[in-house]
């Protein structure tokens, strides 16, 4: 049981470093973005041809595939998405859809759909706690991913940059006659948001294989984990991971269930969290 606990935890952290730019994005611009699993494909490759050409060390790779990843972010809503920002959520959505086929698409035509992973000589570190196998690499992947958490949470609440966020999420309208730039505004949160995709995809590199095949299934895992966490704070999508690893793992463990059904499960505790509490666990009513 001890593995399974680990396993939870681990994996939770991971899914929260998913869903957390997604969040944001939705949560301020009301934008359902569609690109978030190519996004966070395309971090992948930057840190780990930050670390196979440039010798970088993956933990600096993150870094790399933040600040990269958040430039493409800012310019596709300033240039492209800014442009539509009033239009119905329709034309936004299928706008990132499309967006996220051509990143997709031509991520798949420059490196083909190879499997590929960032090994390095502590790769396969581990501990052995109460008979638990504690992979060294997966929980530093976690410590950054509670440390973006609460990172992103005190940048929202602390500092006046972050505030102007919230500002214009809550009220687009005051907000510009505040003096707030909103276009500008708009930009930066897409491109954090992307960033955090970015450290998504640098943590998954460090992990897991990665291939452009899964942009589709990080989009869909990043729109769960916000849909059972909810908008409002970024805590809540540290919640919503844990709970979507908690159907993942300990799912198949339900008597007359039988593993390969983890997903299947997990998809039905969505069901079941939107049926009993709609704006998810953590969510505020008035993000919309």
């Amino acid at each position: 049981m001890a593995q399974y606990v680990v396993d939870w935890i681990l994996l939770g952290c991971f899914y929260a470093a998913i869903g957390l730019g997604f969040s944001l994005i939705w949560g301020i611009m009301n934008i359902v973005n569609l690109a978030q699993g190519s996004l966070v494909i395309l971090g992948a490759y930057v840190a780990y041809w930050s670390y196979t050409l440039l010798h970088l060390n993956p933990f600096l790779g993150i870094l790399v595939a933040m600040v990269v990843v958040f430039c493409i972010g800012y310019a596709i809503q300033y240039v492209i998405i800014n442009r539509v920002i009033r239009a119905p959520i329709l034309v936004t959505f299928m706008l990132t859809f499309g967006l996220d086929l051509l990143i997709s698409n031509v991520l798949q035509a420059v490196f083909t759909g190879g499997y590929r992973a960032i090994n390095t000589p502590y790769s396969g570190a581990a501990v052995n706690v109460l008979g638990a196998h504690i992979p060294l690499l997966n929980v530093a992947v976690a410590a950054i991913a509670v440390a973006l958490t609460a990172l992103l949470s005190l940048f929202l609440s602390r500092t006046r940059l972050g505030n102007a966020i919230l500002a214009v999420g809550m009220d687009r309208e005051a907000s510009q006659l505040m003096g707030i730039g909103i276009a500008n505004t708009y930009a930066l949160t897409f491109g954090i948001g992307a960033a955090l995709a970015g450290a998504a995809g640098g943590m998954l590199a460090m992990t897991l294989q990665f291939s452009p095949i899964f942009t589709g299934q990080y989009t869909l895992f990043a729109f769960v984990i916000v849909a059972l966490g909810g908008l409002g704070t970024p805590w809540a999508a540290l919640a919503g991971g844990m709970i979507f690893a908690f159907a993942e793992v300990f799912g198949p463990l339900l008597p007359g269930v039988g593993f390969g059904l983890d997903t299947a499960i997990a998809f039905a505790v969505l069901v079941l969290v939107l049926i009993l509490r709609p704006n998810g666990l953590l969510g505020k009513p008035f993000y919309s």
